[in-house]
């Protein structure tokens, strides 16, 4: 709550300075700060009125994916600038605002079952969670992109790759201990894709089948 509530404050504070925009890419950049704003304190809010959790994760591994996975991004932000062209960098900053906007919009669904770490609170299924089964890593990812491209370097690619092997592995976790603590999660994995929207829904009686006959893998 207080690293995101005060980075909050601190990205807030920053947002006078960016006006009046000049350009439409100043414009973006401005959308994007007060989205990221936005998105920081809906977290610190989540942490606060969240509810308690019915089961957790154990072992350093799925704390250590967790955090970093959650806070590495913040090293891209210390980086230099890359020199990018006006298009680029309109596209760099479009999808970090796109990403974060996403971000809000999938938190909010998330509501009181928000974690960092793997823990199981409520099962939620519907609105965003019934596209993909990790609709909020997902989005976190188009920004992910976005930062990327704006200090593009291989140390940056390098913290990248980092920060989505993190994410990952903290997929996986949540899978695991979601399974344990929600029996009705494996229907809802057959019917749902992990991450990519890419191929149609079945029905639960299609699904609820095909777990009689054999197991179901969680990175389908």
């Amino acid at each position: 709550m207080i690293v995101y509530g005060g980075s909050a404050l601190v990205g807030a504070a920053s947002v006078p300075r960016l006006l009046p925009p000049d350009n439409i890419h100043d414009l973006l950049t401005v959308a994007a700060r007060i989205a990221n704003v936005l998105f920081l304190g809906l977290v610190a809010l989540a942490t606060v009125t969240r509810l308690v959790p019915i089961m957790k994760s154990q072992g350093i591994e799925t704390r250590v994916s967790a955090l970093l996975g959650t806070f590495l991004s913040i090293a891209l932000a210390f980086l230099p600038k890359a020199e990018l062209g006006p298009i680029w960098s309109a596209v760099s900053t479009t999808l970090i605002l796109v990403g974060i906007s996403l971000s809000i919009v999938v938190l909010r669904w998330l509501g009181k079952s928000f974690s960092i770490l793997a823990e199981a609170r409520r099962l939620v299924t519907e609105g965003p969670y019934g596209i993909v089964r990790h609709p909020l890593y997902l989005c976190e990812g188009v920004a992910l992109v976005g930062m990327t491209l704006q200090v593009l370097s291989p140390l940056a690619v390098l913290v990248a790759i980092m920060v989505v092997t993190s994410q990952y592995r903290r997929m996986i976790n949540e899978e695991r201990i979601l399974r344990q603590a929600f029996p009705e999660y494996a229907a809802y994995a057959a019917v749902t894709p992990f991450l990519i929207p890419a191929r149609p829904r079945r029905s639960a009686n299609q699904a609820s089948e095909e777990l009689s006959t054999k197991a179901i893998d969680p990175q389908v």
